[in-house]
């Protein structure tokens, strides 16, 4: 089998395994709605529930993107996916809080497949379809779209507790595909003499601190925002969670299947350009989101005059679709930069991102939730997002836009 023929396959196993992890990942996102019914859960507990499996796929990825480097991504990501089937078929006989919390943390392993596959991926290709290549791995986010599609039809037809069965099995049955049909390569490896310790001492670098900020958004943002948004459909326009989960989809589905057209970008444009534009895209979304549902008195001449502001389901639904478009293209433009930047570390560096993107996912949900408890605001939510793009856009403006030029004849020296 030819290398070419070999990458190719490399690439779709790892697709399909990165799709079903993060299908399994996400599981509480619908799941987590008649659980939260059931133990009679606050807005700030259910958010916990949720993020628990993101803090462990958080808190994995730099030593799983080490172990990679060095050990390679095929035994990685086999053992990785492996040891996640026992305790998400455990999670059909919990019965109280604390239950669900740790096996939370048990099936959270799963969220690190990323920092396995991305390096994984990465090596099999040249530097300049790199960007390509981890987009379309990327798009195994999609998963976070897969789980809205098949976990809201399990739960009514059979009940939550089917859930975790059948997302055990189909896990199992990925393990045995990927190892099948995936290779190593020996010559992929970083030397068995590079330590934790040098590979850590990436964390001083401003330029990985800077693309945690970005990832932190982009990827954080739609963890978070995967997670939270069927019960924000259920509970701010009154669906039932079938309908909730479908509408939610139209944002998760394109923040994964498009990633591969923003690495495809990344290549064309440059990973800066792409980012700058995400960022703008969705500060205008984000904005438009945070508006509240409001009804506005006005005091006029021939008495008060009310009137009612504020996004119906479809407008909702279309900011959010968009926002998940341009969180797609960030998501492989800051995987482009670690790419150009540092070709050599992608596994450790990816890891330290992906970290930062994680703990973006496994903070936000909490943070929506304590929000929605003080305030009785659900978009509330959206309003933190809001002043996260900003702090983002600033940045980026102060060490990278005004020396540049992102639109004109000085442009083009981006994409190199």
């Amino acid at each position: 089998m030819t290398k070419q023929s070999q990458a190719l396959s490399v690439l779709m196993v790892s697709t399909l395994a990165f799709t079903v992890c993060f299908m399994v990942w996400m599981m509480f996102g619908v799941v987590g709605i008649p659980i939260k019914n059931t133990l009679g859960l606050n807005a700030t507990q259910f958010g916990i529930l949720t993020a628990m499996p993101v803090l462990t796929g958080s808190l994995v990825r730099v030593p799983l993107g080490i172990w990679t480097d060095k050990y390679g991504g095929r035994v990685v990501m086999t053992a990785l996916m492996a040891c996640t089937v026992p305790p998400i078929w455990l999670m059909s006989h919990a019965t109280e809080y604390w239950h669900f919390l740790v096996i939370g943390l048990f099936i959270g392993l799963a969220g690190g497949s990323f920092s396995v596959g991305t390096p994984y991926v990465a090596r099999w290709f040249k530097p300049e379809r790199r960007g390509l290549a981890m987009g379309i791995y990327g798009a195994g986010n999609s998963g976070a779209a897969v789980n809205k599609f098949i976990a809201p039809a399990l739960v009514v037809a059979f009940g939550w507790a089917m859930v975790p069965k059948v997302y055990a099995v189909i896990m199992l049955v990925t393990v045995v595909l990927f190892w099948v049909f995936s290779y190593s390569d020996p010559t992929h490896r970083v030397p068995a003499n590079v330590s934790f310790r040098s590979q850590l001492t990436l964390l001083k670098d401003p330029r990985v601190l800077k693309y945690c900020q970005y990832y932190s958004i982009v990827f954080g943002g739609y963890v978070a925002l995967s997670l939270w948004m069927v019960q924000y459909y259920v509970g701010e326009f009154g669906l039932d969670i079938r309908a909730a989960a479908l509408l939610a989809a139209c944002f998760s589905l394109p923040g994964g299947v498009l990633r591969a057209i923003g690495g495809w970008l990344s290549d064309r444009h440059g990973a800066h350009s792409v980012t700058w534009w995400v960022m703008w895209v969705s500060w205008i979304c984000l904005f438009l989101l945070s508006y509240p549902q409001t009804d506005l008195t006005i005091h006029a001449v021939d008495g008060p005059v009310t009137l009612h502001i504020g996004l119906n389901v479809y407008t909702f639904t279309a900011l959010m679709f968009v926002l998940g478009i341009a969180w797609a293209f960030g998501k492989a433009s800051v995987f482009k930069y670690i790419s150009d930047d540092y070709p050599h570390n992608i596994g450790a560096v990816s890891g330290i991102v992906g970290l930062a993107g994680g703990l973006g996912g496994f903070i936000l949900p909490i943070m929506f939730g304590a929000l929605m408890d003080i305030t009785g605001v659900r978009s509330s939510a959206f309003m933190l997002m809001y002043g996260v793009v900003w702090v983002s856009l600033i940045w980026m403006y102060w060490t990278e836009v005004r020396r540049t030029e992102v639109i004109g004849p000085r442009s083009s020296a981006l994409a190199s």
